[in-house]
């Protein structure tokens, strides 16, 4: 019996005879039934015996697969094998190349103008020294790089350099020889490019970003001059930024921290070759060689929980290039591994098209966060709170400060008052001086502060409102007049009077005329019968114009030609001469008390009576203070010193040889302790009397009396003039000491950087 797919296998077939031909022979015919019989019983037998057909199948796949399988396996663990080998090989090459890599100490050159570099040094020395490293603090004065410099390529030593850019983007004095035979070592083909290949260093350079055209200028070259000698760069070029607004730390102290701990890191891995080489290197790491030396670069790695990086562009690039150095001549011919991946990724980032203004909206972009992040800022960080309090400034919100005069303590002693008590009849126990910014456009020679408030061309930080600084200054003000209640010598009434303010001195440090709301402040001060004394740099002319009137307006006109400013007040703006100029003219607009103070330089300033006089024409000021310079005391950010500093018979031969050019002006006072003469305008000479004194009084009632006409109800400065007493004239036998004082001849007098 033929089961059902049987008999239809044979249907099938029978069909497909019928198809081909039916009309066959029967003879034929026999022979098909005959196959068709033999074939019927094979298919029979194979579907009888099909579990074992089934099963065969099953086990040669099966055993296919496992044949295919075990050769691979076989195949991949040669080539895991070869890499193991391969990598072990190069573990071995590279820890013995850091073997040979190793660090026998660090040299820290300095070249430093105000100390700030060599602190640093200091500083660095002893962290690396915690390392368990040798460290040698190097004064660039003192180190001969053309006997010396060579030898460090084969010392095993890595070279620090902390520079600091001075004026006009020169290197300070002590870097002068070393920056000046790098500069020529670079481009003179008898040492040739490899003459410091092997050298391994990091350039640290401070700067301001105030001076743009110039800043970290001689960090910039540093840094280039050592690469085109062939010299291996271990860490990018740190730069750090006085000027608190740009600071990308917000200050250069914070720079400094950032980039040390970055060094620090780079300078331990690089030194570590005890079981943590190459393939056991921590994460975040890699092993990079060029030119022979290891190179660790840390990609986005986090140094600090308070450090986040944010290098800009500038800071970036190994060299900064301009059209004096495209010379291919002098330019290396192998590029920094360093180098090579910011060029990658900025390659990567160029637009195919539209970057020109891609790039625009990126900087404007850039620009806009900055002023954001600017906003944010207070002016005062802490390290400059910590070195104002030190000098016994009392610190108001973030920008502004109060501090005792020495001769509002002297007055209370009834020890005489100031030169201004002479000349003006304040009473300088009632004074109180002060400031709404600490921030200054100069950095005078001759600065009381050593440079240790900020700087700054424009408002840039947080502000504090007008009614919160005075009413602070005045409160911590009356707070260090009570600290004087009971002292031997100070005088109850003069105390009593102390705590009641009626002067507002607004010359302690900065520039006072930089704060917004300065008009607002002013009028607060009149507000409670406060006179206001306001010195300006003669930076600021727009501001000046726009100043309402103050009781007298100071200009300092510390010298008379482009070429001694720039020397002296070593102003920031690049077009100092046009604003002083200008700021004279706004000066000359004002019908209140104004004043030219000059300050006298021996040898820098004291031979321009020509120059001095066209200013007075230009300004035509009230009065004319002629001083001499106060020696503050040995500074590094000064080359300042008791040579420079007048006596008081040269300030009054310099003042006489004055008064020869300025027909309408005469001397009229004199405070010989202050090493200071006024000149006054013949105007202020009524019936033969001299009248340099102010009736306060009648200025506040002026002042209101504008105010409420919104400034219809004008007044000028002979309006509230005041008779001088003779023991203020000049020749008199007092020589400006008031008689009511008694004089007290200290011995032993130490410096004092107080003063208004």
């Amino acid at each position: 019996m033929c089961s059902y797919k049987t008999f239809a296998a044979m249907h099938c077939f029978n069909v497909l005879t019928l198809l081909f031909g039916s009309c066959a022979s029967s003879s034929e015919t026999k022979v098909v039934h005959s196959s068709h019989s033999a074939y019927e019983n094979y298919i029979t037998y194979i579907w009888h015996n099909r579990l074992y057909l089934y099963t065969a199948a099953a086990f040669t796949i099966t055993l296919w697969f496992a044949l295919k399988i075990f050769l691979k396996k076989k195949s991949l663990s040669k080539d895991v094998v070869s890499s193991w080998v391969q990598e072990a090989t190069k573990n071995d090459e590279c820890c013995a190349k850091r073997t040979e890599v190793h660090i026998s100490g660090v040299k820290i050159f300095f070249g430093s103008q105000t100390g700030t570099a060599k602190s640093f040094a200091k500083e660095l020395s002893g962290d690396v020294r915690s390392l368990g490293l040798p460290a040698e603090v190097l004064d660039m004065k003192e180190y001969d790089p053309d006997d010396r410099l060579a030898a460090e390529s084969s010392s095993k030593c890595v070279c620090v350099f902390l520079v600091a850019t001075y004026t006009d983007g020169q290197p300070t004095d002590n870097a002068g020889w070393f920056c000046k035979w790098l500069e020529e070592a670079s481009t003179d083909f008898r040492y040739g490019k490899t003459y410091l290949k092997g050298l391994r260093y990091a350039v640290f350079g401070l700067g301001n970003s105030l001076y743009a055209s110039n800043y970290n200028t001689v960090g910039k070259n540093v840094d280039k001059w050592l690469w085109m000698l062939s010299a291996s760069r271990i860490l990018t070029r740190g730069e750090g930024d006085c000027n608190v607004a740009k600071s990308a730390n917000g200050s250069v102290q914070a720079d400094f921290q950032a980039w040390k701990l970055k060094f620090l890191k780079h300078l331990r891995d690089l030194c570590r070759d005890d079981g943590n080489c190459c393939g056991k290197r921590e994460k975040g790491t890699s092993c990079v060689m060029t030119d022979g030396q290891e190179v660790d670069a840390y990609e986005n790695a986090a140094l600090d929980s308070n450090y986040t990086e944010s290098l800009t562009p500038s800071q970036e690039e190994p060299v900064e290039s301009s059209s004096d150095d495209d010379d291919s001549s002098t330019s290396p011919s192998v590029l920094d591994m360093e180098d090579l991946g910011s060029l990658m990724s900025s390659v990567k980032q160029m637009p195919s098209d539209g970057g020109q203004v891609a790039k625009r909206s990126r900087k404007m972009a850039r620009k806009s966060q900055e002023e954001k992040e600017e906003e944010r800022r207070e002016m005062i960080t802490p390290a400059l709170r910590e070195a104002l309090s030190k000098q016994g400034y009392k610190l108001i919100g973030s920008h502004s400060g109060v501090k005792l005069c020495r001769w509002t303590k002297s007055m209370l002693r009834g020890r005489g008052g100031c030169y201004k008590h002479t000349f003006y009849g304040i009473q300088s126990h009632r004074c109180m001086e002060t400031t709404p910014s600490l921030a200054c456009a100069n950095k005078c020679v001759f600065c009381w502060r050593h440079h240790t408030n900020p700087v700054g061309t424009e408002w840039r930080w947080k502000m504090d409102p007008a009614e919160k600084i005075l009413q602070d200054a005045l409160e911590k003000h009356q707070d260090m007049i009570r600290q004087f209640r009971g002292v031997p010598g100070v005088k109850l009434d003069r105390y009593e009077e102390g705590l009641m303010v009626q002067h507002c001195a607004l010359s302690l440090v900065g520039e006072p005329i930089m704060y917004p709301e300065i008009n607002r402040f002013v009028r607060l001060l009149h507000s409670r019968r406060i006179s206001s004394f306001l010195v300006t740099n003669a930076q600021f002319p727009k501001e000046i114009r726009s100043l309402e009137p103050v009781t007298q307006l100071y200009v300092s006109v510390d010298a008379s030609t482009k070429d001694s400013l720039k020397k002296i007040d070593r102003p920031l703006f690049k077009d100092f001469w046009t604003r002083f100029l200008d700021s004279l003219k706004a000066l000359a607009e004002k019908r209140q008390r104004t004043v030219y103070r000059l300050t006298l330089v021996k040898s820098w300033n004291v031979d321009e009576l020509k120059a001095y006089s066209e200013l007075v024409a230009l300004g035509q000021p009230d009065f004319i203070e002629v001083k001499g310079v106060t020696y503050c005391g040995e500074s590094s950010a000064s080359n300042l010193t008791m040579a420079n500093v007048p006596w008081h018979r040269e300030v009054v031969d310099f003042t006489q040889q004055l008064l020869d050019m300025l027909p309408d002006y005469e001397i009229a006072c004199e405070h010989e302790h202050s090493n200071c003469l006024l000149i006054a305008h013949s105007k202020f000479k009524v019936d033969g009397e001299w009248r340099t004194w102010i009736d306060y009084e009648r200025f506040q009632d002026l002042a209101r009396a504008h105010l409420e006409s919104g400034g219809r109800k004008a007044f000028s400065a002979l309006d509230y003039t005041a008779p001088t007493p003779h023991w203020a004239l000049f020749g008199a036998r007092e020589q400006g000491f008031d008689p009511a004082e008694s004089r007290f001849q200290r011995r032993n007098k130490g410096k004092d950087i107080s003063g208004c």
